[in-house]
């Protein structure tokens, strides 16, 4: 079956029904793509904003987000407790003081190989980096061009959602890190 070339009017319902039915983000780029004829990225933002405007008017629950690279439908900060309420007999995989200590010296130091991890903390950190690539939240992003050719990793997508950042560069100065 053909789908309908879209009004500029329906492009907005069919792009938020896009986004609700998305349980991951959408890039503006392939929200357009999905559009069709006439959308583009200038025209997903300003359907964006105006599904916001809209959201917000009507005191809505939920507000279209920017996050990892792409739009999510998501719920809005001040019902997080009774979202919460809602999956707390939900399984949570915490991650360990360790891990984060690892993903964070990821996060800042990518690429980064394994044995500059293990020198930043003094431990061994290849179970915790398995660890991390099991839960998706770093990946392979290549190797370096020595000799054995060690395996450089960095952070993925779903670390991105995960922390809800737009993009690495959301990610806090180390200076405003380090207590006063």
């Amino acid at each position: 079956m053909a789908r309908e070339t879209l009004t500029p009017e329906r492009m907005k319902p069919v792009a938020e029904a896009l986004l609700f039915a998305s349980d991951e983000p959408v890039p503006a780029a392939r929200l357009a793509q999905l559009l069709g004829k006439g959308a583009d990225a200038k025209t997903v933002r300003k359907l964006v904003d105006e599904l916001n405007a809209e959201y917000a008017g009507q005191g809505r629950a939920f507000e279209v987000v920017e996050i990892a690279g792409g739009f999510q439908l998501l719920t809005r900060p001040e019902f997080k407790d009774w979202v919460a309420e809602l999956h707390r007999h939900r399984r949570q995989d915490k991650l360990t003081p360790s891990a984060v200590e690892t993903l964070a010296i990821v996060a800042y130091k990518q690429p980064i190989q394994r044995a500059t991890v293990d020198d930043i903390r003094g431990v061994q950190t290849g179970p915790l980096l398995r660890s991390l690539l099991e839960r998706g939240l770093i990946k392979v992003v290549g190797r370096q061009n020595v000799p054995g050719r060690p395996i450089l990793y960095g952070t993925s997508r779903i670390f991105l959602q995960h922390f809800g950042l737009k993009s690495l560069k959301d990610l806090p100065r180390v200076a405003e890190l380090a207590p006063p």
